[in-house]
C-alpha cells in the first residue's frame, strides 16, 4: 500500500508540533531536534516537518511504498510522467535508510517516490563524517 508523504519546512518546530498534533488528533511517531514524524493510517500519510530546508513551506510531496517491487511498479509511473527523473538510490535521509528517486511536476514542485527500509541516528548524509561517508544525501 502506498502512503502520501508531505515534508513542510517551518520556521518553530515546538509551535508546529502543537498545530499538527491537535490537526491530527495524534502524537508524532518521530521526534528530532530539528525533525518530526507522524506516520498516520488514516488518512494513510507520511507528514514531516523540519527546520531544514531553504524557505518556509512546502519543502516536497512524495510517495513511500512498502516493498522494492511497488517501488518499481512507481519508478515506472515516473517514467510515464515524462518527467526528468532524477534517481538518487541507497541514501540516508531524515533518519532513515531508503532508496529514492525525484521528479519536478511542471509547477517545479518536488516529488520523492522511496521505500524506507531501515532507520539512522543522522539526518543525511551531510552528517555522517567524511571518513564514513558510503551514502548519497537528500
Amino acid at each position: 500500500m502506498k502512503t502520501m508523504h508531505i515534508h513542510i519546512k517551518v520556521d518553530n518546530l515546538q509551535q508546529n508540533i502543537q498545530f499538527y498534533s491537535a490537526l491530527l488528533n495524534s502524537k508524532p511517531t518521530f521526534v528530532k531536534e530539528d525533525y518530526v514524524k507522524w506516520m498516520l493510517e488514516d488518512p494513510k500519510i507520511n507528514l514531516a516537518i523540519s527546520t531544514s530546508g531553504n524557505k518556509v513551506g512546502i519543502e516536497h510531496l512524495g510517495i513511500q511504498v512498502e516493498s522494492k517491487d511497488e517501488l518499481k511498479s512507481v519508478y515506472g509511473n515516473l517514467q510515464n510522467a515524462k518527467s526528468t527523473i532524477r534517481e538518487q538510490g541507497e541514501t540516508t535521509c531524515c533518519y532513515a535508510k531508503s532508496e529514492k528517486s525525484w521528479v519536478a511536476d511542471p509547477q517545479g514542485i518536488e516529488w520523492e517516490v522511496f521505500h524506507t527500509y531501515g532507520e539512522s541516528t543522522f539526518y543525511g548524509d551531510r552528517d555522517i563524517p567524511a571518513e564514513t561517508k558510503t551514502e548519497k544525501c537528500c
